[in-house]
């Protein structure tokens, strides 16, 4: 097999959505997996990164260490874990596809600062289908930001029991293309009590965490007299772990900077 092959690294191996970077990755005659990584603390370091993600023997262990042999990292793990691997990806000098959500301020500013130096693909979705349906989003806010008696906003999703925050990256990155748009300046997680009549300048946010629900995010647009919604809804985590090798491909051709999926789509 060809030695020209994209050298892949994949942070957060043993993760559920690591798991099918790393299938993903194994069946793609064009990438080559050089590195599982994982945190120092992980149960799973050791093991062959293939058994842990159900496609056999790769001859891989996973470690805890990005080594020198990456031409780009992907990532999905933890905010700690994207933390980490950024600062290694600038020492190193290796292109970065960041999946890993719930972020603070602070490690924003670190993945950012990282793409000084190196192409970085950061989105809170890797999805083709919920990256188009946020050009929808924003088409659909665009045209109805002046509806006669207004329109009102919410966004609704449902993601399986063990995510850790809420609501997910995307469904605030829906919100922030209706607001681009259409200039709400409030973002209300929920609602309990008797907070009174709906404000016209704000959007509601609606999280739902049951079973194994891979994810589904809908955007609600409410006017007088009709409803538009824009429903998107991810069967399976290939659909993440496709649209992040497509990623991987593609940064690593490009000039350091910071990039989304809809640059890497042509959206």
């Amino acid at each position: 097999m060809s030695e020209d092959r994209l050298r892949v690294a994949v942070n957060g191996a043993a993760g559920r959505m690591g798991q099918r970077v790393i299938a993903g990755c194994s069946q793609d005659p064009s990438l080559k997996l050089v590195a599982a990584i994982e945190s120092p603390r992980s149960q799973a370091l050791g093991l062959d990164a293939g058994e842990k993600a159900g496609v056999g023997t790769l001859e891989l262990p996973i470690r805890s260490d990005l080594g020198d042999d990456a031409q780009v990292v992907i990532d999905f793990s933890v905010p700690a874990g994207l933390a980490t691997i950024a600062d290694a990806c600038r020492q190193r000098k290796v292109a970065l596809v960041a999946a890993t959500t719930g972020l603070t301020e602070e490690q924003k500013s670190l993945v950012r600062d990282t793409a000084k130096v190196v192409p970085v693909v950061f989105a809170p979705s890797m999805s083709l289908a919920v990256n188009v349906a946020m050009k929808l989003v924003r088409d659909a806010a665009r045209a109805m930001k002046s509806a006669p008696g207004g329109v009102d906003v919410e966004v609704i999703e449902r993601h399986h029991r063990f995510k850790e925050d809420a609501p997910s990256g995307t469904a605030l990155h829906f919100g922030r293309i209706v607001a681009d748009e259409m200039g709400q300046t409030d973002h209300v997680h929920g609602r309990s009590g008797r907070p009174g009549e709906r404000p016209r300048n704000e959007i509601g946010y609606h999280a739902l965490r049951t079973g194994d629900n891979v994810g589904e995010h809908t955007i609600v647009f409410g006017l007088l007299g009709e409803t538009l919604e824009v429903s998107v809804r991810s069967h399976t985590r290939d659909s993440y772990a496709l649209g992040a090798i497509a990623a991987a491909k593609w940064v690593v051709s490009q000039p350091p900077g910071l990039y989304g999926m809809a640059d890497v789509l042509g959206l």
